[in-house]
This record gives structure tokens, sequence and C-alpha cells, in this order.
């Protein structure tokens, strides 16, 4: 017999649970995926690295200071560029500059020690600086890595500020311009124009995008006003460009830019045989914040047997060096003389 009726109605049938999605388990899956790729990254940059032995011991180095410091050479080098490259980047030819590599970018980077309360300080130091070189006599210091390469150039630069230089990284004209096009251009915003048919460029006043090429013009050029000293505050200028591109997310997230950037730095970019890859993270990290840029405090341009030179205000200097070798913040006055 059918059951006693309870004058309810029957209840619904039971559902099924949902599925619940498990964000959580996907996003850990992306992120050690992420995690996975950018340690193999790492690991392929350590090893493809081009190393040399720029830093040595010598009597009568300078001791260790606080913090660390890099040198950073950007030299005239055209290994790698086809003579049609070299006219499209206007470097001018093999021939014509025939001979040992010479510096078109000589900056010394201090980054300070954790909890010193000051900035990293960027300096450029004039590629006409005359300064003593090691067993060479006093010369431009530009000469120092044109007769005795990395290693001369580094003990004359430590000799003259007395700085205990670090690290090192070097970069030539193809490296410089690939880097540029790896990361997809950058943006810079000069206020005057500038024309340089020597350095191949006629770029307008205001925000533009620069490719490789534009680029290197643009931190060759000496045609403006102030021109060297022009020239530096330049360089300063694009190279934390270059680091705050590099480090975007357009970049990093994005593999069809992120692993083209460091193809171009692994083949392009040379640094001391103690250097790692961490240590140029570091430094890229260092770059991309809120730093002192200056150039090296100038006593007078004149000229004699070396031709036209740079001699610094060597009171100036001296006290700049000297903030930075203590972790100590750089003196209004000397920071005036350095901008000036």
């Amino acid at each position: 017999p059918p059951p006693p009726s309870t004058g309810r109605p029957p209840a619904p049938p039971a559902r099924k649970p949902r599925r619940k999605r498990r964000w959580g388990r996907i996003l850990l899956v992306c992120l050690l995926a992420f995690g996975g790729s950018a340690v193999a990254a790492g690991v392929w940059v350590e090893s493809s690295l081009t190393r040399i032995a720029a830093l040595s011991n010598y009597p009568g180095r300078p001791a260790q200071g606080a913090g660390s410091t890099w040198l950073l050479i950007g030299s005239d080098s055209r290994e790698g560029l086809t003579p049609e490259q070299q006219a499209d980047l206007t470097t001018g030819s093999d021939l014509e500059f025939a001979g040992a590599a010479r510096t078109d970018t000589i900056m010394v980077v201090h980054i300070p020690g954790l909890g010193s309360g000051t900035p990293a300080t960027m300096v450029s130091i004039p590629r006409d600086s005359y300064l003593p070189i090691p067993d060479y006599g006093s010369d431009k210091v530009n000469t120092a890595f044109s007769i005795g390469g990395p290693a001369l150039l580094v003990q004359t630069v430590e000799q003259a500020t007395g700085l205990r230089i670090d690290h090192y990284a070097e970069m030539g004209f193809a490296g410089f311009a690939n880097l540029v096009d790896a990361v997809g251009g950058v943006t810079m915003c000069p206020t005057e124009p500038v024309s340089d048919p020597l350095a191949g460029i006629e770029l307008p006043a205001g925000c533009q995008e620069f490719d490789g090429r534009t680029a290197l013009g643009f931190v060759r050029s000496r045609a403006t006003p102030r021109a060297d000293l022009d020239r530096m505050a330049h360089q300063r200028q694009f190279i934390s460009a270059l680091v705050h591109r590099a480090a975007s997310p357009e970049v990093l997230l994005n593999p069809l830019r992120w692993y083209p950037m460091a193809r171009a730095a692994t083949d392009t970019v040379t640094v001391d045989d103690g250097d790692h890859v961490w240590d140029l993270a570091r430094l890229a990290w260092t770059l991309r914040g809120d730093i002192n840029t200056v150039t090296v405090p100038i006593g007078e341009l004149t000229e004699n047997g070396s031709g036209s030179i740079v001699v610094w205000n060597s009171d100036a200097a001296q006290r700049l060096f000297s903030a930075l070798n203590s972790d100590s913040p750089i003196p209004q006055d000397v920071l005036d003389a350095a901008n000036a």
C-alpha cells in the first residue's frame, strides 16, 4: 500500500554540490611556473656572461670602504657590427677608428650599505680627465683603457678617487643598441632639440620613443651648448630610463621582451670574473630608485700636450669620494660644484 500522506509537498531532489574552482591552486601553480622560469633564466644568464680579469690587487690599492662600488664603461668597440650596421648606427668604420678601443662613457656607481640612510650615487668621469696613469705618467683617463684595458683603467680610477672598485661592467656600441631594441625602445623627453649629423640624429624637444639607433646617437652626441657635460648628463638620464623600462611589467612579464633583453645582455655585457647575475640585479634595482647623479667637480677645461683636457676641482672631488667611501651624505656645496 502507498505510504501515508503527510500533507507536505515532496522534498526536491538533492542537488549535487558545485565543484569549487580552486583558484588558490591555479595561482600557486602559475607562481611556481613563473618562479621556475625566473630561476632558469637566472642560471642561463649567469652561465652566459662574458667575464674578464678587470679587478686586481696591487701595492697601494685603496682599502675596502663602506657599501660597494661599480665602474661602468661604455666603449667605442665596433666588434660584432657589419659595415652596413656601422653605417646605419653612424659609428664610423673600423678603418676610421683603427687601434685599441676607447671609452665613450666612464661612470662610478656607489651603492651604500644597508641601513646607511644615504642614497646611491652615479658619478660621471669625463673621458678627457687628466689623471696619473700608473707606470705611464699623466694623461687622459681614456688613454688608460686604450693602452692597458680594463685592469689599468680600474687602477687609474681607484688611485684618482680613493675608492676600491668592487664590480666592473662594460658594453660596446652594438650591445647598447641591441639592448634598447630588445626592450622595445625607451621614452625620453629632451628639453631642447638635438641636431647632430655626426651622431646620425635629428631630435625635436619633447617626449618621444628612442630605438637603439636613436639612443646610441643621443648618448654619444656633443652637439649641445655644454658639449661633453651635456653628453654625460644625457648618459645618466638614459641609463636610468633604460633600467626603468627593463624592470617594467611590460618587459618582465612578457617572454617576447625579457628573453631578447636577457639574450642581448649576455651577448654584449662584459663583467669582472668575480661578478654574478645577482650583482647585476642589485645594480639594476639600485639604478631604478632615487639616486644622486653628478659629474666629478671640474676645476678647468684647458689644453696641453695631450690635447683638450679636463682638470678636476681636487678639493671638491676629494670630498665627494670621501663621502661615498664612508657612506656619508655628500656636502651640499660639493653637490653644487658637481652639478655646475
